[in-house]
């Protein structure tokens, strides 16, 4: 079934980014999505950045990460209500797996899931290369959905159970302030190791990820995680690796009222870093992928 039109928008948001004043954190953190878009961008193949720059509006310079936190402020406009369901899957309470058939659907229709909206912004942007003659998507707000959603998918949180809104209603303590499971994952463990390690200068931060990623601890890793010849069996790994996540080390051993700290925070830290440096590095494989010469590996998304 081809989601394209369903999924397909107007021409407003040179306008309505202009209006944008306070960011919200659903997601990854500002910081989370900031991390993410700069990985992919320092990964990026010549043709694909040069059509990632032409795509972006001009204020900004060239700077996919100033955009990549616009789908979580506009998701609750009326323009954009729809949106909504798509930074998230919720699956069967417990069951700790995820499929695509039974889990990514809302008010009943199929692919409304943030695998499907990754799946279906690729294939808009794979129309970009006809140029100006395709009139039929606004290919900034493709690329700035599907640039949000790849952070989305890796967070483990958005792959969560259906009962408590993927940690949403689970609330506890961060060390001494009030929080609650998802935004734990979403932002309170990335600011504290902002906090603790890098001065709060997140440039620090997105050097020692990226140092990682090239020569680190995950550079051996990193050939598999942008391994990818089919992108829907793709997207559906990357969530099925979050659920499990979500139940190892997430849900496991917390309890609402519960204080989460110092064990909480240095052993769920490094799979936060991971799960951004993951993002980042696939986001770059899919771009790279539609935007360069050779697009066989995605040839089931369009």
């Amino acid at each position: 079934m081809c989601r394209s039109q369903r999924f397909s928008f107007g021409f407003g948001f040179l306008v309505g980014l202009a209006l944008i004043l306070i960011p919200t954190t659903h997601a990854w953190s500002k910081e989370g999505h900031i991390l993410t878009c700069q990985i992919a961008q320092s990964l990026l193949e010549e043709e694909a950045a040069e059509a990632v720059a032409n795509l972006l509006p001009q204020h900004v310079e060239g700077d996919l990460s100033a955009l990549c936190t616009w789908p979580d402020q506009i998701r609750h406009w009326y323009k954009y209500r729809w949106t909504s369901p798509l930074h998230f899957i919720d699956t069967p309470d417990g069951a700790c797996d995820y499929d695509y058939e039974r889990d990514c659907q809302a008010n009943g229709i199929e692919g409304m899931c943030v695998v499907g909206a990754i799946q279906n912004f690729t294939t808009q942007l794979l129309h970009y290369q006809e140029g100006t003659s395709d009139r039929r998507h606004n290919m900034t707000e493709a690329l700035l959905f599907l640039s949000h959603f790849m952070g989305d998918v890796h967070q483990p949180m958005h792959i969560g159970f259906t009962s408590d809104l993927g940690g949403n209603t689970i609330d506890l303590r961060w060390f001494r302030r009030k929080s609650n499971l998802h935004h734990v994952w979403d932002r309170d463990i990335l600011l504290q190791a902002l906090k603790d390690y890098y001065d709060k200068d997140l440039d620090s931060l997105l050097e020692a990820i990226s140092g990682n990623i090239t020569h680190g601890i995950w550079a051996d890793d990193v050939s598999s995680w942008e391994k990818c010849d089919d992108l829907l069996p793709c997207l559906n790994q990357y969530a099925s690796e979050s659920i499990k996540i979500a139940c190892k080390w997430g849900y496991k051993g917390v309890n609402p009222g519960d204080t989460l700290a110092d064990e909480y925070y240095n052993s769920r830290m490094p799979i936060v870093m991971k799960r951004i440096a993951q993002g980042g590095v696939r986001l770059a494989m899919i771009l790279n992928a539609v935007f360069g010469d050779s697009q066989e590996g995605f040839a089931a998304a369009t």
